[in-house]
């Protein structure tokens, strides 16, 4: 059975790690197992980031909402029973776009849930 050499993997492997570390601070950039810690770190972060990020627009676009919703004498939970019971489509993020955007339309928007409420 021939022998296995791994040495050009091992250098491949940990050439890969130290060019993800490049820009870290001091032996983060240049040591292998420092850098071998920061980047599965980083690598973390990242990933949690990702999923956080959904939940920060989605706070963000409710708040926006909020405040327009307010503005047409409407609570947000309000606003979202009357454009269910309207069977308006629209999702968060339009409805945020639309108040930031054209208030003009988030009012008329507002005024049918307003009408669904109302029936």
């Amino acid at each position: 059975m021939p022998r296995v050499k791994r040495g050009t993997h091992r250098r491949a492997s940990r050439k890969k790690v130290l060019a993800r570390a490049s820009g870290y601070f001091l032996t983060k950039s240049k040591l292998y197992r420092a850098a071998m810690e920061a980047v599965d770190r980083g690598l973390k972060f990242a990933y949690v980031g990702r999923k956080r990020k959904k939940r920060d627009f989605r706070r963000l676009w409710i708040t926006r909402i909020n405040a327009a919703a307010r503005v047409q004498e409407l609570s947000y939970s309000h606003l979202m029973s009357g454009l269910r019971k309207a069977n308006v489509g629209l999702d968060r993020k339009i409805l945020a776009e639309l108040a930031v955007a054209d208030p003009q339309g988030f009012a008329e928007v507002a005024s049918l849930a307003k009408k669904a409420l109302a029936e």
